[in-house]
């Protein structure tokens, strides 16, 4: 598991700015979907190329967290990297951005239908949870997924997200759900990164002026079954 160090100066901005650590006091279940970001094969399997070691370690942490929100009446989305058909249309990436090799065994891992693209065996997946691809680093983006349709057709309007990588498509789907108005919530435990510094580095920029970063344990304290009360 990554040990936990946000920056101080990130943690004292927020202070300064908002008085207070944390955003959100409560989270409303019936409004909110938890975003299982990548958890799948291609990434949780010894020896795949895009592996991230810590990732297997997170696993009890999104369980916990989707067995609590599923308790609330909240949305469980488990999001997959979904490589078909975006060779051209993402070319930037996959020609410059890797290795020949590299792009190979990524575009084998991450294909529609293959092992890597699976989702990891001992994640809690429930036929009423919701499987989404997406294309790009961000769930959110133009073209990348039909998630934003999916849960505003349900009311949703917090998601907390957790996955992999913290850095990459953890961090992309989080700013673009907070520029898309969505309370963003990022759960320091359970989101894996290669490093500490990169996840650390993330929970400071997130914490700052994304949304609200909590631990697995705070963000459960916080869910609710009720709708949260409406300011006046």
């Amino acid at each position: 598991m990554h040990k936990i160090a946000i920056p101080a100066y990130a943690l004292a901005g927020v202070k300064r700015r908002r008085g207070k650590l944390h955003v959100y006091d409560t989270i409303a279940g019936p409004r909110a979907a938890l975003l299982v970001i990548d958890l799948q094969n291609g990434f949780m399997l010894p020896g795949m190329p895009a592996e991230v070691p810590v990732a297997r370690e997170i696993v009890p942490n999104v369980n916990r967290l989707a067995a609590a929100m599923r308790a609330v009446g909240g949305t469980i989305a488990w999001v997959k990297m979904t490589i078909q058909d975006a060779t051209e249309s993402w070319s930037h990436w996959f020609d410059y951005m890797m290795t020949p090799e590299r792009k190979a065994g990524v575009l084998k891992s991450l294909a529609r239908g293959s092992q890597g693209h699976a989702l990891y065996a001992s994640l809690d997946v429930k036929p009423t949870d919701l499987v989404v691809e997406k294309s790009r680093y961000s769930a959110f983006i133009q073209g990348s997924s039909d998630l934003d349709r999916l849960l505003r057709g349900r009311g949703i309007d917090t998601v907390v997200v957790v996955g992999t990588i913290t850095n990459v498509c953890c961090e992309s789907t989080a700013r673009d759900a907070m520029m898309l108005n969505y309370k963003t919530i990022f759960v320091s435990d359970a989101n894996a990164a290669l490093t500490d510094e990169e996840h650390n580095a993330t929970l400071g920029s997130i914490v700052q002026v994304i949304g609200d970063v909590m631990t697995t344990d705070e963000a459960i304290s916080r869910l609710s079954a009720a709708p949260a009360a409406k300011r006046a």
